[in-house]
């Protein structure tokens, strides 16, 4: 058997039912391949670590074994599968190749498009005087099967954003129609961070309310140091991840990366 570094009960107060955090927490471990036998523990020995029923762990594995990563064998056990997806694939793409790329492989539904005054952060990020108008595009990427994967809510400078509308958010990606109007992007500053989805998210992304979600904040400059796009997205952690790469002459500059403890996004 296995062993893994996390014994402890699982929480029943969070939000998220207690099959789906073992779901969760097995399919994490399978992508990193902490089950080199190929073999899961047994129903027994699953129980005794979650501290749950064992219908609470066949549950699991049954979602498990409906996504296709686990096939369970009557009398023998549950066994990984080979597939895509624990398959990861090197990050080689530039910040506008990955733009263009998430467009083709996933489906808009454009939901809010309007000229209105920003939350106030996003509002100081853009370097706008209190009361100002951006314009506000507020989208549903999906894959081609129907499935969500992420809610992007984008903040144009107004001066920049005319063209942002819903008909031509339809037909091309954001960052195209600002291109298209002259924008030449610059310096990004990212922010990626964790979160909980509140209702209207967890609708939106087909997942329960107070599951674990990815935010990935982005303040794009144009080449004039000037901010013109943020942009937060959000997508359900356990159906999406993150790559980077960072050039060996970036290693001890911000590129980099820097983690901040409990400080709001700020731009350097």
């Amino acid at each position: 058997m296995n062993k893994t570094t996390d014994s402890s009960p699982l929480s029943g107060t969070r939000g998220t039912a207690l099959h789906r955090q073992i779901f969760l927490v097995l399919r994490e471990e399978i992508a990193r391949d902490v089950y080199t036998s190929g073999a899961l523990p047994n129903e027994e020995a699953l129980c005794e670590r979650f501290g749950v029923s064992r219908i609470t762990v066949r549950r699991a594995l049954a979602d498990l074994a409906a996504l296709g990563v686990v096939e369970r064998r009557h009398g023998r056990g549950t066994f990984v599968l080979d597939g895509p997806f624990n398959t990861r694939l090197p990050p080689n793409l530039n910040l506008i190749d990955s733009l263009r790329k998430a467009a083709f492989e996933t489906v808009v539904q454009v939901l809010d498009v309007e000229q209105t005054v920003p939350p106030p952060d996003v509002a100081r990020l853009l370097q706008l005087a209190p009361g100002t108008q951006a314009v506000h595009a507020l989208r549903l990427r999906s894959n081609h099967k129907g499935e969500p994967a992420m809610v992007t809510d984008a903040w144009v400078l107004a001066s920049v954003g005319e063209k942002v509308t819903q008909s031509e958010l339809m037909q091309k990606p954001l960052y195209e129609i600002l291109m298209d109007q002259g924008i030449a992007f610059g310096r990004v500053v990212q922010e990626i961070s964790a979160t909980v989805g509140d209702p209207h998210r967890a609708r939106l992304l087909n997942t329960e309310v107070g599951a674990p979600l990815l935010r990935m904040v982005r303040l794009m400059h144009d080449l004039d140091e000037r901010p013109v796009l943020h942009l937060t997205i959000h997508m359900a952690a356990d159906r999406a991840s993150i790559l980077m790469e960072i050039a060996g002459a970036d290693v001890n500059t911000l590129a980099a990366g820097q983690v901040v403890l409990d400080a709001p996004m700020t731009a350097p």
